[in-house]
């Protein structure tokens, strides 16, 4: 009888795409060593939609494929369902549908949103509600094989619609559970909201809590971040592995678990460092692939 081990989650980086998503993302990508990426598709920061190059899309979608390596989007930050303001969440829909779509284009697995915030306490309902009228309609639309639409707990703060694991809940019920959407877990948002990584073991029923939460498959991708803050700061601060509040072994803890397997690891920490413009998302890379295949200690982060 064949046994088959796990997959190992491959790792990679949120790339830089100056000049084009092929011309400027695939050879940062082959210089950092990415095994998977994420990239934007517009502004970060604005709302005006890009419609692409398709050259270039073409040409991101075919080398990813050549690379067997997987390609999420992020939508801008300023994406809010939960907002109170109509002209947000039109806004957020639209993003967030135009992002879907160009996920479809570019093959992707997965579009990242931010899960949102209900700017007061006393909306929370309202703003779950909001999610079900305006979000639903645009996952039933999704056709056949189109990314998964992955929502980001945040670091908590503002009343998020999610910051703890255990926040995903009513986030998902909301959506009916809907199969189109999975979860992306960010380490050092969790560590913001107050899930203590750092102890042996935290990392570990940290991903239990956050199956037992959505149930199993619903992971979809991690931002591996550590952080400048303590935890439950509610800042959200990324630096590099090691070398902020959460440490190196905690990842290790994270690679290794059995959740994990297969599942796409992108590191969103500074890229400066090591005298190159991307030798910090290389060094990052190296050290978690490391930590995952147990030929480096933690301490030597």
């Amino acid at each position: 009888m064949i046994s088959h081990a796990p997959a190992l989650p491959p790792i990679g980086a949120h790339i830089q795409v100056k000049g084009g998503l092929a011309t400027g993302g695939l050879p940062y990508a082959d210089a950092v060593g990415a095994r998977a990426v994420q990239v934007f598709v517009g502004n970060p920061r604005g709302w005006r939609p890009s419609a692409g190059k398709p050259a270039q899309d073409a040409a991101f979608t075919a080398g990813c494929a050549e690379r067997g390596v997987p390609s999420f989007i992020h939508t801008p930050f300023l994406v809010n369902v939960g907002s109170p303001s109509e002209a947000t969440v039109e806004q957020s829909i639209a993003t967030i549908r135009h992002s879907l779509q160009r996920g479809v284009q570019l093959g992707c697995a997965g579009v990242v949103v931010h899960a949102g915030s209900a700017v007061g306490e006393e909306r929370y309902e309202a703003a779950l509600g909001q999610l079900h009228e305006r979000l639903l309609p645009v996952l039933d639309e999704l056709p056949e094989g189109a990314p998964r639409l992955l929502v980001e707990p945040t670091a908590g703060g503002g009343r998020s619609l999610a910051a703890t694991v255990e926040d995903l809940g009513p986030y998902l019920a909301a959506l009916d559970g809907h199969p189109a959407v999975g979860v992306c877990f960010d380490t050092c948002h969790a560590w913001a909201a107050g899930h203590d990584l750092a102890t042996p073991g935290g990392m570990a029923a940290t991903l239990e809590a956050l199956e037992a939460t959505v149930g199993p498959g619903r992971l979809g991708l991690v931002h591996a971040n550590d952080s400048l803050d303590g935890c439950g700061s509610t800042r959200d601060r990324h630096t590099t592995i090691g070398a902020g509040s959460i440490g190196a072994a905690p990842f290790g803890e994270l690679l290794t678990h059995p959740l994990m397997a297969g599942v796409p690891v992108v590191v969103e920490t500074p890229s400066v460092g090591h005298g190159s413009d991307w030798g910090g998302h290389a060094a990052d890379i190296a050290l978690l692939g490391a930590l995952r295949d147990g030929t480096a200690l933690p301490a030597a982060a």
